[in-house]
Protein backbone atom coordinates (compact mmCIF):
# COMPACT_ATOMS: atom_id res chain seq x y z
CA UNK A 1 0.00 0.00 0.00
CA UNK A 2 1.24 3.47 -0.88
CA UNK A 3 1.61 5.98 1.95
CA UNK A 4 1.46 9.60 0.85
CA UNK A 5 3.00 12.58 2.64
CA UNK A 6 2.39 16.28 2.08
CA UNK A 7 4.70 18.87 3.61
CA UNK A 8 3.68 22.49 4.16
CA UNK A 9 6.62 24.79 4.80
CA UNK A 10 7.97 28.20 3.99
CA UNK A 11 10.81 28.72 1.55
CA UNK A 12 14.07 28.27 3.43
CA UNK A 13 12.75 25.86 6.08
CA UNK A 14 13.88 22.77 4.19
CA UNK A 15 10.53 21.27 3.21
CA UNK A 16 11.75 20.01 -0.17
CA UNK A 17 14.87 18.52 1.41
CA UNK A 18 12.68 16.87 4.07
CA UNK A 19 10.66 15.11 1.36
CA UNK A 20 13.91 13.86 -0.16
CA UNK A 21 15.16 12.66 3.24
CA UNK A 22 11.88 10.80 3.85
CA UNK A 23 12.20 9.07 0.47
CA UNK A 24 15.86 8.23 1.09
CA UNK A 25 15.19 6.81 4.56
CA UNK A 26 12.38 4.62 3.20
CA UNK A 27 14.56 3.48 0.30
CA UNK A 28 17.29 2.45 2.76
CA UNK A 29 14.79 0.01 4.26
CA UNK A 30 14.01 -1.58 0.92
CA UNK A 31 10.91 0.43 0.11
CA UNK A 32 10.01 2.23 -3.08
CA UNK A 33 9.87 5.99 -2.67
CA UNK A 34 9.50 9.31 -4.49
CA UNK A 35 9.86 12.92 -3.47
CA UNK A 36 8.98 16.07 -5.38
CA UNK A 37 8.27 19.76 -4.76
CA UNK A 38 5.43 22.02 -5.80
CA UNK A 39 6.41 25.65 -5.99
CA UNK A 40 4.39 28.82 -6.36
CA UNK A 41 6.37 31.97 -5.83
CA UNK A 42 9.93 30.78 -5.32
CA UNK A 43 11.26 33.00 -2.57
CA UNK A 44 12.38 32.69 1.02
CA UNK A 45 9.38 32.75 3.34
CA UNK A 46 6.77 31.95 0.67
CA UNK A 47 4.53 28.91 1.21
CA UNK A 48 5.98 25.75 -0.34
CA UNK A 49 4.51 22.27 -0.68
CA UNK A 50 6.55 19.14 -1.07
CA UNK A 51 5.41 15.56 -1.41
CA UNK A 52 6.70 12.05 -0.80
CA UNK A 53 5.35 8.58 -1.42
CA UNK A 54 6.46 5.35 0.25
CA UNK A 55 5.44 1.85 -0.77
CA UNK A 56 6.48 -1.77 -0.48
CA UNK A 57 5.80 -2.09 -4.22
CA UNK A 58 6.82 -0.08 -7.26
CA UNK A 59 5.09 3.30 -7.39
CA UNK A 60 3.61 3.95 -10.82
CA UNK A 61 1.70 7.07 -9.81
CA UNK A 62 3.41 10.38 -10.66
CA UNK A 63 1.13 13.22 -9.65
CA UNK A 64 0.58 15.75 -6.92
CA UNK A 65 -0.79 14.25 -3.71
CA UNK A 66 -4.40 15.15 -3.00
CA UNK A 67 -5.33 12.70 -0.22
CA UNK A 68 -2.30 12.26 2.00
CA UNK A 69 -1.99 9.83 4.87
CA UNK A 70 0.34 12.26 6.64
CA UNK A 71 0.75 16.03 6.70
CA UNK A 72 3.77 17.83 8.13
CA UNK A 73 3.44 21.52 8.98
CA UNK A 74 6.81 23.24 9.36
CA UNK A 75 5.44 26.75 10.03
CA UNK A 76 2.45 26.98 12.39
CA UNK A 77 1.59 30.37 10.83
CA UNK A 78 0.55 28.48 7.68
CA UNK A 79 -2.39 27.00 9.59
CA UNK A 80 -4.09 30.42 9.55
CA UNK A 81 -3.70 30.91 5.80
CA UNK A 82 -3.79 27.44 4.24
CA UNK A 83 -6.12 24.50 4.79
CA UNK A 84 -3.28 22.14 5.70
CA UNK A 85 -5.68 19.23 6.29
CA UNK A 86 -7.31 19.48 2.86
CA UNK A 87 -7.77 15.93 1.61
CA UNK A 88 -6.06 14.36 4.65
CA UNK A 89 -7.45 10.85 5.00
CA UNK A 90 -9.76 10.02 7.86
CA UNK A 91 -7.66 9.11 10.89
CA UNK A 92 -4.68 10.69 9.12
CA UNK A 93 -1.74 12.07 11.05
CA UNK A 94 -0.74 15.72 11.16
CA UNK A 95 2.67 16.57 12.62
CA UNK A 96 3.05 20.25 13.56
CA UNK A 97 6.16 22.23 14.46
CA UNK A 98 4.94 24.03 17.57
CA UNK A 99 5.58 24.34 21.29
CA UNK A 100 1.93 23.48 21.90
CA UNK A 101 0.73 20.07 22.98
CA UNK A 102 -1.49 18.10 20.58
CA UNK A 103 -4.62 18.67 22.69
CA UNK A 104 -4.12 22.44 22.33
CA UNK A 105 -4.46 22.16 18.54
CA UNK A 106 -8.24 22.29 18.70
CA UNK A 107 -8.89 22.86 14.98
CA UNK A 108 -7.69 19.33 14.13
CA UNK A 109 -10.11 17.18 16.15
CA UNK A 110 -10.84 14.77 13.27
CA UNK A 111 -7.19 13.77 12.89
CA UNK A 112 -4.40 12.30 14.94
CA UNK A 113 -2.14 15.20 15.94
CA UNK A 114 1.49 15.13 17.01
CA UNK A 115 3.63 18.13 17.90
CA UNK A 116 7.33 18.84 18.26
CA UNK A 117 9.24 22.06 18.88
CA UNK A 118 11.44 21.70 15.79
CA UNK A 119 12.18 25.43 15.78
CA UNK A 120 13.50 25.25 19.33
CA UNK A 121 15.67 22.27 18.41
CA UNK A 122 17.05 24.05 15.32
CA UNK A 123 17.82 27.18 17.36
CA UNK A 124 19.51 25.19 20.12
CA UNK A 125 21.74 23.42 17.59
CA UNK A 126 22.25 26.60 15.54
CA UNK A 127 20.79 25.07 12.38
CA UNK A 128 20.31 28.40 10.66
CA UNK A 129 20.33 29.74 7.12
CA UNK A 130 20.38 33.52 6.74
CA UNK A 131 19.67 33.70 10.48
CA UNK A 132 16.47 31.63 10.26
CA UNK A 133 16.01 28.17 11.80
CA UNK A 134 15.93 25.23 9.39
CA UNK A 135 13.61 22.59 10.87
CA UNK A 136 13.63 19.87 8.21
CA UNK A 137 15.84 17.28 9.92
CA UNK A 138 14.04 17.68 13.24
CA UNK A 139 10.68 17.21 11.50
CA UNK A 140 11.87 14.09 9.67
CA UNK A 141 13.14 12.63 12.94
CA UNK A 142 9.76 13.29 14.58
CA UNK A 143 8.00 11.82 11.52
CA UNK A 144 9.98 8.58 11.92
CA UNK A 145 8.74 8.21 15.51
CA UNK A 146 5.13 9.19 14.87
CA UNK A 147 4.52 7.05 11.79
CA UNK A 148 6.99 4.19 12.19
CA UNK A 149 7.34 4.07 8.38
CA UNK A 150 11.11 3.71 8.83
CA UNK A 151 13.66 3.68 11.63
CA UNK A 152 15.52 6.66 13.07
CA UNK A 153 18.78 5.00 12.04
CA UNK A 154 17.72 5.22 8.39
CA UNK A 155 16.97 8.93 8.82
CA UNK A 156 20.36 9.53 10.40
CA UNK A 157 22.09 7.61 7.61
CA UNK A 158 20.23 9.66 4.97
CA UNK A 159 21.18 12.89 6.76
CA UNK A 160 24.85 11.96 7.00
CA UNK A 161 24.91 11.11 3.30
CA UNK A 162 23.51 14.56 2.48
CA UNK A 163 25.70 16.60 4.86
CA UNK A 164 29.20 15.70 5.96
CA UNK A 165 31.22 16.72 8.99
CA UNK A 166 29.75 18.89 11.71
CA UNK A 167 26.71 19.83 9.58
CA UNK A 168 25.82 16.15 9.27
CA UNK A 169 26.34 15.60 12.99
CA UNK A 170 24.20 18.60 14.00
CA UNK A 171 21.38 17.65 11.62
CA UNK A 172 21.48 14.03 12.81
CA UNK A 173 21.32 15.29 16.41
CA UNK A 174 18.26 17.41 15.52
CA UNK A 175 16.51 14.32 14.13
CA UNK A 176 17.37 12.30 17.23
CA UNK A 177 16.21 15.00 19.66
CA UNK A 178 12.92 15.46 17.80
CA UNK A 179 12.40 11.69 17.66
CA UNK A 180 12.64 11.62 21.45
CA UNK A 181 10.64 14.81 22.11
CA UNK A 182 7.69 14.48 19.72
CA UNK A 183 4.34 14.28 21.51
CA UNK A 184 1.57 12.09 20.10
CA UNK A 185 -1.99 13.07 20.87
CA UNK A 186 -3.34 9.52 20.59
Amino acid sequence: MIKEIRIHSRGGQGGVTAAELIATAAYKEGKWAQAFPYFGAERRGAPVKAFARISNKEILLHSQIYNPDYVLVFAPSLIRTINVTEGLKENGIILINTRKKPEEMTNFRNFRVATVDATGIALKLELLVAGLPVVNTAMVGAFAKVTEEFKLESVIEAIKERWSGSAGEKNAKAAEIAYNQVIRGW
